[in-house]
C-alpha cells in the first residue's frame, strides 16, 4: 500500500510539475504553430510550386483521395523539414541542447506530427503523457494545419518562368555557401536507382517531353557514366 502511495504521489507531482512547464511554454508553441502554419503571410513559392504539382498528380490518378493527398504535403514539407528543425535545432542554431530541452523538443515535435495526420487518435489514461498533454489543442492544430494546405491551394499559380527565376536568384544569393557539384551527384545518385521508370514517365509526359528531358536526362547519365551515346 505505501508503495502504491509512493507511486500515486510521486506521479501527481510529475503531472503537475509537467502542467506548470506547459503553461509556461504554451505562448511560443502556440506561436510556433502560426509562424509555419500561415498561408496568409509570404509562401515560397517552391513550396506553391510543388503543392500545386501534388494536386495535379491526384487529379492524374484516380484513386488518390484527399486524405492520401493530405499525407503527401505533409511528408514533403511539415515533417520532411519543420519536424527536424524542431528535434535538431543545432542544425540551424550555434545552441548546445540539454537532454531535458531535447525531451521537451520531442513532445511539441510529436504534437506538431499529430496535428499533421487526419486520423483521430482516441485517447486514455494509459495513453502516453505527451499526446495528453495536448489533447485539448490538437484539433484546433489540426484546423490549422488544413487551412494551411486549403489557403496555399488558393494562392495564385506560380508559372515555370517565375519558379526558374525565384530558383536562379536563391542560386546567386548562396554560390557560395554551396557545393552544387555534390548536390547535383547526390541527385543523380537517386535518379539513378529509378531510371528506368524515370525515362518511362518522362516519355508519357507531355510537358516533359516538350523540354526534351528524357534526352537531357540521357545525356548525363552517359556523362556521369563515363559512357559513349549517340544522342
Amino acid at each position: 500500500m505505501k508503495d502504491k502511495a509512493m507511486t500515486k504521489a510521486i506521479t501527481e507531482i510529475y503531472l503537475t510539475r509537467l502542467l506548470s512547464v506547459k503553461g509556461t511554454l504554451q505562448q511560443f508553441v502556440d506561436d510556433f504553430f502560426r509562424s509555419v502554419l500561415c498561408s496568409g503571410s509570404v509562401v515560397p513559392p517552391a513550396v506553391k510550386y510543388f503543392f500545386d504539382f501534388l494536386d495535379e498528380q491526384a487529379l492524374r490518378h484516380d484513386n488518390v483521395d484527399e486524405e492520401t493527398l493530405h499525407i503527401w504535403k505533409t511528408n514533403s514539407l511539415p515533417l520532411r523539414f519543420w519536424v527536424n528543425i524542431l528535434r535538431n535545432p543545432h542544425f540551424i542554431f550555434d545552441v548546445h541542447v540539454t537532454e531535458v530541452v531535447d525531451a521537451s523538443l520531442h513532445v511539441i515535435a510529436q504534437t506538431f506530427m499529430d496535428a499533421c495526420t487526419k486520423t483521430e487518435h482516441k485517447l486514455s489514461r494509459e495513453s502516453p503523457s505527451n499526446k495528453l498533454l495536448y489533447a485539448k489543442e490538437i484539433s484546433t492544430y489540426k484546423k490549422m494545419v488544413d487551412d494551411y494546405y486549403s489557403g496555399i491551394r488558393q494562392m495564385i499559380q506560380v508559372s515555370d518562368q517565375d519558379m526558374n527565376t525565384h530558383l536562379a536568384e536563391v542560386s546567386r544569393q548562396h554560390t557560395e555557401k554551396l557545393n552544387t557539384q555534390v548536390a547535383l551527384h547526390q541527385l543523380y545518385q537517386y535518379a539513378s536507382k529509378y531510371f528506368d521508370a524515370i525515362i518511362q514517365s518522362l516519355d508519357e509526359d507531355p510537358a516533359a517531353q516538350s523540354k526534351q528531358l528524357t534526352v537531357r536526362l540521357q545525356q548525363v547519365a552517359a556523362a556521369l557514366e563515363n559512357k559513349t551515346t549517340d544522342l
